[in-house]
């Protein structure tokens, strides 16, 4: 499979995926609590306890079924973002713009990293929905939230950036 094949496929499973979340996130808000990204930054037992009851099992539910599906995402996104960022470097190189070309390998770990941050993520969120873990879970789900959503900043930024200068005539 070519790069532009991989890239166009990861990019609508990760549309069609997102969708579905999307979707369940608003069940879990229409449960009565927060979506899934409050979820993921509770921080703690309490918290994780308190969101649960807010949603009760038509939203615990919800969140649980979000939580497994989301592997499936990481994964379309990840390769989708690693992809990207691999050919925002190679367009950088060919056009000879070295600070964008230098950024590319460790933006590409910057994608990678977030995927695999939320990976971890999931499980600890995984623990904590089925109220296993004690603090731990949701603190450790907390912090690789947190470390994901920089890293997939940092990503988007270099990606967007690439886009600009794509379109622009100014040399990097």
């Amino acid at each position: 499979m070519t790069r532009k094949r991989a890239l166009i496929a990861s990019a609508v499973a990760s549309l069609l995926i997102g969708a579905v979340l999307v979707a369940l996130d608003r069940q879990m808000v229409d449960a009565g609590g927060p979506g899934i990204i409050g979820f993921e930054l509770a921080g703690s037992d309490d918290r994780s306890t308190e969101i649960l009851a807010d949603w009760g099992d038509d939203g615990t539910d919800a969140a649980k079924a979000s939580l497994w599906l989301d592997f499936a995402y990481i994964v379309s996104y990840g390769i989708f973002l690693v992809l990207s960022a691999a050919s925002t470097r190679d367009l950088a190189v060919r056009r000879g713009w070295k600070r964008m070309s230098s950024l590319g390998l460790p933006v590409m770990t910057f994608a990678a990293a977030a995927a695999a941050f939320d990976a971890i993520e999931d499980v600890c969120l995984l623990l904590a929905v089925n109220q296993h873990g004690g603090d731990l879970a949701p603190r450790l789900g907390q912090v690789c939230a947190i470390l994901k959503f920089s890293l997939l900043a940092a990503t988007i930024a270099y990606l967007v950036a690439g886009l600009a200068l794509r379109f622009s005539r100014r040399p990097a």
